[in-house]
């Protein structure tokens, strides 16, 4: 290990240990500061302490960040991260009733608390790997409170910023401990406001998937408000979804604390109600294109319509992508795509979208839609040091002219030098730390064939 990152680990639990990172790019997405050109990040303890163009500190362990960007990490607002052992064992899946009957009618039921263990840790740890310093896990796989104990714990033991979002599975056999389970798991896991890790209710926008139990409304609602956890609700999308929602708005149930994922061919009307309440909105870029949710067009343009601005997120790794670049790059592509198309052979002038706003979307307002927004997604001081160190003089960045277009189409993983996450180093110089990947490997492939096997016998 590198001097400064041994000097990182070896006071990492002193809550007075000091890292200035000095002389990067510093892309701090507060509307307030902006884009440094040469700028410093104090960090103490866990938290951001001071942003600036120079910091005159003398008693801090130094990250030299010459030559890279210095961003908030990204915010992943909605991952099925029990399927990461399954990684696109279904590339080309057709539409939504295809991965429903595949993978949550089909294979979902044989999973052991291990399996949910094992698939958590996989998806966290490539987060991880990939920028991604907050991940709300939409854990809807629980068939028994093991399986939720697995994945709560697999989030605790990577070390990533996780919202544990809790529901029952979709078809098979489970116990029946949803949601009353959810006390439980706030007592035992959640009980301190200062947990890394965070706890929400995990819904359906209707019934017809999987029966009324899982439709979000007030029954759902008032479990979640006397547990004083966020909401949210998954495949959001069609007539059916657009009457819930404005059922939600007048039965008093949406609003900022829930989170509506998708958001596919709503109407005029539940996207107004959507504005008035404050509700939140995830985008999966990706999944509503390449799966063809509803209309198959992620819903920036409505959203934006109305003044929400959405988080990202990855979905289902089953079929899809596991990074935020990917869906950066394709919202950024699709929408521009779609508003020159609209104008096109007109004298209209195509309104676009552009890098800061995907930024915008996958880092400070993902950590708004999932109730994070006070505790990160920016580098403002007083927040949580989750951020990365990107090169940006590698082969595919360099030279560095626009630091946010660089981060948006040009980096990748691999230009990643450095993630800290609540001030704590979680990767260094292209390496997750603490991570025996060749026994992962094992564990993940083990996992993969066990689960298989069993979903093809029974």
């Amino acid at each position: 290990m590198s001097t400064t990152l041994e000097l990182l680990r070896r006071h990492a639990s002193d809550p007075r240990r000091r890292v200035l990172l000095t002389g990067g790019t510093v892309v701090t997405m507060d509307p307030a500061l902006g884009v440094l050109p040469r700028g410093d990040v104090l960090v103490e303890g866990g938290t951001i302490t001071a942003v600036a163009a120079e910091l005159p500190v003398t008693d801090a362990i130094v990250v030299d960040a010459t030559g890279s960007i210095i961003a908030p990490g990204f915010v992943d607002t909605h991952r099925h991260a029990w399927e990461a052992q399954l990684r696109r064992v279904m590339p080309d899946v057709n539409d939504l009733g295809e991965y429903v009957m595949s993978t949550l009618a089909g294979i979902a039921p044989v999973y052991q608390p291990d399996d949910m263990y094992v698939g958590t840790k996989l998806a966290a740890l490539t987060a991880i790997d990939s920028g991604i310093t907050t991940m709300l896990d939409f854990s809807h796989n629980s068939r028994t409170p093991a399986h939720s104990d697995a994945a709560v714990q697999a989030l605790i033991d990577t070390g990533i910023r996780g919202v544990h979002a809790s529901m029952r599975p979709h078809f098979g056999d489970w116990d029946g401990h949803w949601p009353a389970d959810l006390t439980r798991l706030k007592d035992t896991y959640f009980s301190t406001s200062d947990s890394l890790v965070t706890l929400r209710l995990a819904t359906l926008a209707t019934d017809e998937i999987a029966g009324p139990d899982l439709a979000h409304g007030p029954r759902l609602a008032r479990i979640a408000r006397d547990l004083d956890i966020g909401v949210s609700v998954d495949a959001v999308f069609g007539t059916s979804s657009s009457a819930a929602v404005l059922r939600w708005a007048e039965q008093g149930v949406l609003g900022p604390d829930v989170s509506l994922i998708h958001c596919t061919g709503l109407t005029s009307a539940a996207w107004q109600a959507m504005a008035d309440t404050g509700a939140a909105v995830s985008l999966a870029p990706t999944s509503e294109a390449q799966i063809g949710l509803e209309t198959a067009v992620p819903a920036i343009d409505e959203a934006l319509a109305v003044g929400i601005r959405p988080g990202l997120s990855i979905d289902v790794e089953v079929a899809l992508a596991s990074d935020m670049f990917t869906q950066m790059r394709a919202l950024h592509a699709i929408q521009r795509m779609r508003a020159v198309n609209a104008a096109y052979g007109t004298t209209a002038t195509p309104s676009r979208i552009g890098v800061h706003d995907v930024l915008d979307f996958a880092t400070l307002h993902g950590a708004k839609s999932i109730g994070l927004g006070d505790v990160t997604g920016s580098l403002t001081p007083g927040k949580q040091a989750d951020l990365l160190v990107v090169h940006a003089e590698d082969l595919n960045n360099m030279p560095l002219n626009d630091p946010i277009g660089t981060l948006v189409l040009g980096s990748d993983a691999r230009n990643i030098r450095a993630v800290f996450i609540a001030g704590q180093v979680r990767k260094w110089e292209g390496t997750v730390l603490d991570v025996d990947v060749p026994a992962l490997g094992q564990d993940v492939r083990a996992s993969r064939d066990r689960i298989l096997k069993a979903a093809h016998s029974s």
